[in-house]
């Protein structure tokens, strides 16, 4: 008896031991858990400490203490950075070319994607790779020669310069959204459409579009983030405060001299921020099923 028991205890542990699925499946979901919770707080720590910042006087913020917390918030900053004509401005300016961008770039997007996935022509493949390429060329090596095209242009200090160069940045990556997108929809949509009569642009309209809206979606939200938030572009293209955007404006017409109203800086910075967070909070499920489309077929 004695001897089974003895025999009975290295087979238990033997038996822990072993590989087990659910075990690692666990371990492995405790460990996601505590990298994402690191790459949380190292995200949100800068919008935290900004909106902290933003809620207090000059004088809180001058004196140092509790940097990460206020005790009585004051709304000041945000009351007068919203009353304040150069950041309307600013505003209204980022706004007008941001949407004027997001239709152009959506416009082109669109058509050009549904002919490189359905409209099969000699190169297809090899375009459709060149387009996405480009996106990956960085704005420091572009900025220069665009500076002497919109010079030739006569449009420097203008903010129709930047309806001609932020669809640069995004009309290659929603064009290959929307290759994904128009790939994953079953061809036998087309055969049934061509056999009664319809034109490509009927099927365009009337099939593809409404089937691809998610993708449509997550392209319309792509090109806003990157037109809203561009810094390098309006920064060497735009010199006037009637003509900055609130990413140029804020760093350049909000800072008199060697004085920084941290306050209304980062007060302006929260309010300049609200947009495509609440665009995310509310089509993020839109967004990731769009960029996701193409990763399976049919």
């Amino acid at each position: 008896m004695s001897g089974a028991v003895a025999t009975a205890e290295p087979i238990g542990r033997r038996n822990w031991l072993k590989p087990s699925i659910a075990r690692e499946r666990r371990w492995a979901l405790w460990a996601s858990y505590i990298v994402l919770v690191f790459f949380a707080i190292g995200f949100l720590a800068p919008p935290y400490f900004e909106l902290v910042t933003a809620l207090k006087t000059s004088q809180q913020i001058g004196s140092g203490k509790d940097p990460w917390f206020t005790a009585h918030p004051y709304f000041g900053n945000f009351i007068g950075i919203i009353t304040n004509p150069d950041f309307q401005t600013f505003f209204l300016n980022t706004v007008k070319v941001t949407l004027i961008v997001v239709v152009l770039t959506l416009a082109m997007s669109i058509l050009a994607a549904y002919a490189l996935a359905r409209m099969r022509f000699f190169g297809s493949h090899a375009f459709a790779t060149g387009v996405f390429l480009t996106y990956l060329v960085p704005e420091s090596l572009l900025f220069i020669p665009l500076f002497k095209v919109l010079s030739f242009l006569h449009l420097i200090n203008s903010t129709w310069c930047l309806v001609l160069v932020w669809p640069t940045l995004s009309v290659p990556f929603c064009t290959w959204i929307m290759i994904g997108y128009f790939s994953s929809i079953p061809k036998e949509l087309d055969e049934a459409a061509m056999i009664d009569g319809a034109s490509h642009l009927q099927m365009l309209w009337k099939i593809f579009i409404p089937v691809a809206l998610p993708g449509i979606i997550a392209a319309t939200i792509f090109a806003f983030t990157v037109c809203w938030g561009d810094f390098l572009y309006p920064l060497a293209y735009l010199f006037t405060g009637k003509q900055m955007v609130l990413t140029a404006g804020i760093v350049s017409d909000l800072i008199h001299g060697d004085v920084l109203d941290w306050g209304h800086i980062m007060a302006a910075n929260v309010v300049a921020s609200a947009p495509p967070v609440i665009i995310y909070a509310f089509l993020m499920d839109y967004y990731i099923a769009g960029l996701t489309a193409g990763a399976t077929k049919g």
